[in-house]
């Protein structure tokens, strides 16, 4: 039953295609029906540090407006990779694999969330499922599971290393699915990718993007799978050089927008360029995903 509940909640984010006459850039991987996108940006392939914004548009044809303000994010231990995601393969730059300990770079659906309470946080809207102590993702590439979250009560063990939902520690304690590797699987590609509380300022992860609480509590209560909200997690030189073509927000600035009643400024690419070098040079010390 669970089963089926997850792959339902996997149906219902997944996204389609642009149609013909859509407004957005033909070569675009967000998808038309996208109406909220979280921007993750590193200094460089290797920087283990991200500035993150999320943004919205009524649709395509509307422009990104930035929601709240930007946060600061954990990445991998050895910064990022170009995942599997709604994106093209693209040769050029490292490419995700399991193990590496680098974060997928690309374009990825914002799947369901698990967390410890028994209950959704308050405001939540994507599909929950409790993090059991029995709840597992498989991160084995020889097992038949690898890459899906399934409770190790309800079917055969075929695996030898997975990672445990619900932790001695709050780092999972909310965590976003993040479709990489998902649509097929590919064994070895990367798994277990997840948006999840980070450890501290100085940590780093094993290939996941972490938070502190605050900007995750709010993330995970604006996310709206009506909405289709995806991830695109870059480089900064990279999003640059594809923020035309894939129609995301101008790099340039990160604009000013209404959040909560309260207008957030503008912040000159300048600063963010600043802030990103600091985070890219800094050395996280604590691993964890």
């Amino acid at each position: 039953m669970r089963r089926a509940i997850l792959a339902a909640a996997l149906a219902a984010s997944a996204v389609r295609p642009a149609a013909a006459g859509d407004a957005r850039p033909s070569l675009s991987p967000v998808p038309a029906e996208s109406r909220q996108l979280v921007l993750s940006t590193s200094a460089g392939w290797d920087a283990p540090r991200a500035l993150v914004q999320a943004y919205e548009r009524g649709d395509a044809r509307s422009p990104w407006r930035p929601v709240g303000s930007p946060a600061e994010a954990a990445l991998g231990r050895a910064g990022l990779a170009w995942g599997r995601g709604l994106h093209a393969p693209v040769a050029d730059g490292p490419q995700k694999r399991e193990g590496d300990g680098r974060s997928p770079a690309g374009v990825f659906a914002l799947r369901l969330a698990t967390g410890y309470a028994s209950t959704p946080p308050r405001g939540a809207r994507l599909a929950y499922r409790v993090a059991t102590p029995t709840l597992r993702c498989v991160d084995d590439p020889r097992s038949a599971h690898y890459n899906q979250l399934v409770d190790e009560a309800e079917v055969a063990k075929d695996w030898t290393s997975a990672e445990d939902m619900r932790r001695p520690d709050e780092l999972y304690r909310l965590v976003v699915w993040v479709g990489h590797n998902d649509a097929p699987v590919e064994p070895g590609a990367g798994s277990c990718i997840f948006l999840h509380l980070r450890s501290g300022p100085g940590a780093v992860t094993a290939g996941c993007t972490a938070f502190d609480a605050a900007p995750l509590e709010g993330l995970l209560a604006w996310l709206d799978p009506a909405a289709h909200p995806v991830l695109v997690q870059l480089p900064e030189g990279e999003r640059r050089a594809r923020a035309a073509a894939w129609g995301l927000p101008e790099p340039g600035r990160l604009g000013a927008a209404s959040a909560g009643g309260r207008t957030v400024e503008a912040i000159p690419v300048e600063s963010v360029r600043a802030a990103l070098a600091k985070y890219g040079r800094a050395q996280g010390a604590a691993a964890a995903r």
